[in-house]
């Protein structure tokens, strides 16, 4: 029986994220324990991403942790993860894939159903992501947007306390942490319009390259059609050196289509672009030749 020690963040997500991925362990016969790892970005929270130095905000130490030995495994959110692995590890498995989209939580007081995405005009919107900034004014130029940082039940809270009139989240995460919205008006954006962060809702699971055992266990939890879909995404955003900070988003669906939003620059808001071929071996290449031709 191999004892492997996880390594997560300590907010209620990823805590969740790594119970998820520890019970799946257990059940092939591992014995598991979790270690909290306070990374940048859980300790810089008056920054928005695109003021933050540096990409990794929320995976660095916990990889360090890695290469220390400290730690066999990390699991983290895909979307967090650079897509440059470091030098001695490798993402081993990756998860089956939670709805990618983003929702809109409304407070009931901002709720108008004759406005795109029922928000009142002029509303608050909260997002401290660059992408999500860019597809908001793209469609609403009307609305203010204002930078909102913290983990899921933070951000809920300063929506609950009137900071907000409408915030933007991953639907993934508030599934997983099966949050009660009823005090809100919740609209899931179509993520084929409003394109999600790119391997949005998927879990990466790390590990040390040289760990050949653990790697073959995490095999028998792996999710290679989804692998094969976040490929493409992740292939973009590397191709277009790009982190938290850049106004990209990347979804290939199941038909394998896939869906682009970028801008240069959030403040000029995106533009859309879609794909699709019978290989996607060649098309992240394809995508961003497009997109540097149009900065």
């Amino acid at each position: 029986m191999q004892h492997i020690r996880i390594g997560s963040r300590g907010s209620d997500l990823a805590l969740w994220q790594a119970n998820h991925v520890k019970n799946q362990l257990e059940a092939l016969g591992c014995t598991v324990t979790i270690t909290i790892i306070t990374t940048q970005g859980d300790a810089i929270q008056d920054l928005s991403f695109d003021k933050l130095e540096g990409k990794g905000f929320f995976t660095k130490e916990i990889e360090q942790a890695l290469l220390d030995n400290t730690i066999d495994l990390a699991v983290h959110s895909h979307k967090d993860l650079e897509t440059n692995q470091p030098a001695g590890l490798q993402i081993a498995c990756v998860s089956e894939r939670e709805n990618p989209a983003d929702i809109l939580l409304i407070a009931k007081h901002a709720v108008d159903p004759s406005q795109k995405w029922k928000v009142k005009e002029m509303a608050v919107v909260g997002t401290s992501s660059a992408r999500r900034k860019s597809q908001v004014i793209a469609f609403r130029n009307d609305v203010e947007i204002k930078d909102l940082r913290g983990n899921v039940p933070t951000r809920i809270q300063k929506l609950r306390d009137g900071h907000y009139d409408a915030i933007l989240l991953a639907k993934a995460g508030v599934d997983r942490l099966k949050i009660d919205l009823s005090e809100f008006e919740e609209v899931v954006l179509d993520p084929t319009e409003f394109v999600p962060a790119p391997a949005q809702g998927v879990l990466a699971l790390q590990i040390r390259e040289a760990d050949t055992t653990l790697f073959e266990v995490l095999q028998k939890m792996n999710h290679p059609e989804v692998q094969k879909r976040i490929a493409v995404e992740r292939k973009v955003l590397n191709l277009m050196q790009g982190g938290c900070q850049l106004p990209l988003g990347v979804y290939c669906n199941e038909e394998e289509t896939v869906y682009v939003s970028y801008t240069a620059d959030w403040e000029n808001g995106a533009a859309w672009y879609e794909y699709s071929a019978d290989d996607l071996t060649d098309l992240a290449e394809i995508i961003v030749e497009d997109l540097l031709e149009q900065e």
